[in-house]
C-alpha cells in the first residue's frame, strides 16, 4: 500500500469519526412530538379519567380526548445534533430552543412541578366552568398558595388554608385580603380567619390567626402570603390522567364533566379530540404545540378537533388529512358546536 493510499484511508476514518462525533454532540434544543391522547370519557389503568361522586351521572359514548405533546431533550439530557437535524426535516415534530421549555431561571424539577400544578389547577377550573355552565352553584374561596421565607406569615399560614375573613370581615377575593391588610400600619397586628384541616381525620376547622405586619417595598403593610382563587363544589369530581402536565386539557375536562352530568351522549358516538385552556366563566384560551397535538389526535382516530380560536391560523396550515377543525371560543360555544355536529342542525364554526 502506498503512503498516499494510507493517508487517504486514515483521513477517511478521521472524517468519519468527526462526523459521527459531531452527530452525537449534545445541542441545546428540545424535540416536540405528538404525545398520547386520553379519552376523558374513558379509563386510564382501570380508573375513570373523570369520576363524579355524589351527583347523578349519565351514560356516555364516543370520545372526548385530550391531547398532549411529548418532548425529548433538556438540561442534563440533551439531544444529539443528528436527532435535531432529523427533527427539522420531519413536519410532524418541532425542534425548539431549550429555553423555550426550560427557562434559564428555573430548574428542570421546577418546570415539572409547575406543569403538575398547572394540570391540577386546570382540573379545578374546568370543574368550575362545567358547573357554571350547568348553573350548579360553585363557591369561590381564597387559598394560601405559599408564604415567603422569613415573612411574618411563615409558619402561621399554610398552603391550602382557606382565608374566610380578615379582622372579622368576610373577604370575597385576593384583592379584598390585600386591601384589609394594608388598612394597617406596618407593625400592627392583623387577624386572619382561616379554615384548615385540624387532624388526621381530614376534618376542617376554623381558627383565628393573628399576624404582625411589616413594611413592604412600597412602605405599605404586608404579611408575606401569596394567595390564589379556588373553589368549593357541592360534590366531588376526581381525575386520573397519569403522567400529564400543563393547563391545556381544560376544555376537554369541562366537556367530559358536562357530558357525564347531562342525559344523552354529547359526541353522538364520534371520536372527538381537542385542546384549550379554560377559565371559570367558560372562556377557552390558546395553547402551544397545536401542530403536534393535531397529529396525535388523528393517529388516535379522531375526525374532529376542537381548536381554540387563537390557534386557528397555525392549525389550518398543518391540519392532517381527515381531521376537521372546529373553532371554539367558549365552553358554551363548544357544546353548541357538538350539538350541531350530532344533530346535523345548527352552525359549526370552522377555522379559516
Amino acid at each position: 500500500m502506498t503512503r498516499r493510499a494510507l493517508t487517504l484511508i486514515v483521513a477517511g476514518f478521521l472524517t468519519l469519526a468527526l462526523a459521527v462525533g459531531g452527530a452525537l454532540l449534545p445541542v441545546p434544543y428540545v424535540v416536540l412530538s405528538p404525545g398520547p391522547t386520553e379519552n376523558t370519557l374513558g379509563d386510564v389503568k382501570g380508573k375513570p379519567v373523570i369520576n363524579v361522586e355524589g351527583r347523578q351521572t349519565y351514560p356516555t359514548s364516543g370520545q372526548l380526548s385530550l391531547v398532549t405533546v411529548a418532548y425529548q431533550g433538556g438540561p442534563g439530557n440533551r439531544i444529539g445534533l443528528l436527532t435535531a437535524l432529523r427533527g427539522w426535516f420531519d413536519n410532524t415534530i418541532a425542534v425548539v430552543p431549550e429555553e423555550t421549555i426550560f427557562p434559564r431561571e428555573r430548574t428542570v424539577k421546577q418546570v415539572e412541578e409547575e406543569n403538575t400544578a398547572e394540570m391540577a389547577g386546570s382540573q379545578e377550573t374546568a370543574t368550575a366552568a362545567a358547573l357554571n355552565q350547568l348553573q350548579i352553584p360553585v363557591k369561590n374561596v381564597i387559598k394560601v398558595s405559599t408564604t415567603e421565607k422569613g415573612s411574618p406569615a411563615e409558619g402561621k399560614l399554610k398552603p391550602g388554608d382557606v382565608i374566610v375573613a380578615v379582622d372579622q370581615v368576610p373577604t370575597a377575593d385576593t384583592t379584598a385580603v390585600a386591601t384589609a391588610v394594608q388598612k394597617h400600619k406596618p407593625g400592627e397586628q392583623v387577624v386572619f380567619t382561616v379554615q384548615s384541616k385540624t387532624g388526621e381525620d381530614g376534618k376542617t376547622g376554623e381558627t383565628e390567626v393573628p399576624i404582625t405586619t411589616i413594611a413592604g417595598p412600597d412602605g405599605k403593610a404586608i404579611v408575606g402570603v401569596r394567595m390564589g382563587m379556588s373553589y368549593e363544589f357541592p360534590f366531588k369530581v376526581n381525575f386520573s390522567v397519569g403522567d400529564v402536565g400543563g393547563p391545556s386539557a381544560g376544555l376537554m375536562f369541562s366537556l367530559g364533566i358536562y357530558d357525564k352530568l347531562t342525559p344523552g351522549p354529547l359526541t353522538g358516538g364520534k371520536a372527538i379530540a381537542g385542546t384549550g385552556t379554560m377559565e371559570p366563566g367558560g372562556k377557552v384560551g390558546p395553547i402551544g404545540g397545536i401542530e403536534q397535538k393535531m397529529v396525535g389526535a388523528r393517529k388516535a382516530g379522531a375526525t374532529i378537533f376542537l381548536t381554540p380560536a387563537a390557534n386557528c391560523a397555525a392549525a389550518v396550515g398543518a391540519v392532517p388529512d381527515g381531521l376537521r377543525l372546529v373553532k371554539v371560543e367558549t365552553l358554551d360555544g363548544a357544546i353548541k358546536a357538538l350539538d350541531a355536529l350530532r344533530t346535523g342542525s345548527g352552525t359549526v364554526p370552522a377555522c379559516s
